[in-house]
């Protein structure tokens, strides 16, 4: 049943000229239309949803609103509309297969409600830092053309009893009104495992929140936390995840396709790639992305323009050197 704050928000998102806010809206209607066993409805509303959409994206240089957060839920969440898709992302060959059935399940999530299935929508990603979590989430926000939505954990975290747990509330309300992309980066800050040497009695009931709104979500966004820290969490989360996803520092191969997408603008197909592969061990995705930036700059104001294995290589040895101080 279209519940009241799902009209109230589609007349807003209408009234704004707010026309992705408006479908994502109606997409949640048919999805519980769908669960009322009101199967026709849900599909008449899904093709609409889907015409108006392919009719937006065929308009020429229209840009895509974003439906902004407004009132107390500004200052917890930032949104953005990714561009980036997933073959701009560097992945490894089993984690691409994943992440592209994932968003394959969202596509094509009439094809399995038709018997009594749905996409997964939980999902954590673990790993280092810089080996590209955040931008497989606006990875999967690109390709399923919706808004990703990075939820600010020094806004969310309070110090004060209840609190937290008050705006946790208001973020996966949001996921109801808004169909989006929701990623909560460095999930250990809310679901550290119970019983760490700071654990108090407002970060177990922090954690407890959150596991509890974890479980309840029946909204047809995707949820993705992320952590540098696996080890970190707490045993509990992991059940409330449809998936975890795992990530590792990019292999040789996959470093080199890293520095090539983030060096299109020179010749790089002379350097010699033996000499670069030993400089390349141990960095992350951010750190050769960051290395090519740097060995960009030196060859446009030193080398006239030209990149030479040197400079790059320069470039990887100081940034691997950043983490060795």
């Amino acid at each position: 049943m279209t519940s009241s704050k799902q009209v109230i928000a589609m007349i807003r998102s209408h009234a704004a000229g707010d026309s992705e806010q408006f479908l994502s809206i109606a997409e949640h209607i048919a999805d519980d239309a769908n669960r009322s066993g009101k199967t026709k409805v849900a599909d008449e509303i899904k093709l609409i949803v889907e015409n108006a959409r392919k009719s937006i994206a065929a308009r020429p240089n229209r840009p895509i609103p974003i439906g902004a957060p407004r009132g107390e839920l500004a200052g917890l969440v930032r949104a953005t509309y990714p561009e980036i898709h997933l073959a701009d992302v560097v992945l490894g060959d089993d984690l691409r297969r994943q992440i592209r059935r994932l968003v394959r399940e969202h596509r094509e999530s009439s094809a399995l409600e038709e018997r009594g299935l749905g996409p997964r929508r939980k999902f954590l990603f673990s790993g280092p830092p810089g080996t590209g979590k955040s931008m497989t989430a606006a990875a999967i926000a690109g390709e399923l053309r919706l808004p990703l939505f990075t939820i600010l954990l020094d806004g969310v975290i309070t110090k004060f009893m209840g609190e937290t747990a008050a705006k946790l509330r208001l973020i996966f309300d949001a996921m109801h009104t808004i169909r989006g992309v929701y990623l909560f980066d460095e999930v250990d800050a809310l679901a550290s495992r119970r019983g760490a040497d700071n654990d108090i009695g407002e970060a177990r009931r922090m954690l407890n929140s959150f596991l509890q709104f974890l479980e309840d979500d029946q909204s047809g966004s995707v949820i993705i936390a992320a952590t540098n820290h696996r080890s970190l969490l707490d045993p509990a989360i992991f059940r409330r995840f449809d998936s975890v996803l795992g990530y590792a520092k990019p292999t040789r191969e996959e470093a080199r396709q890293v520095l090539r997408n983030n060096l299109l603008q020179f010749d790089i197909d002379a350097l010699d790639w033996s000499s670069i592969d030993d400089a390349v061990q141990g960095l992350s995705q951010a750190d050769l992305v960051a290395a090519s930036e740097d060995a960009a700059r030196d060859a446009v104001l030193d080398h006239a323009g030209r990149l030479t294995s040197e400079v790059l290589f320069q470039a990887l040895r100081d940034r691997g050197m950043i983490h060795k101080e």
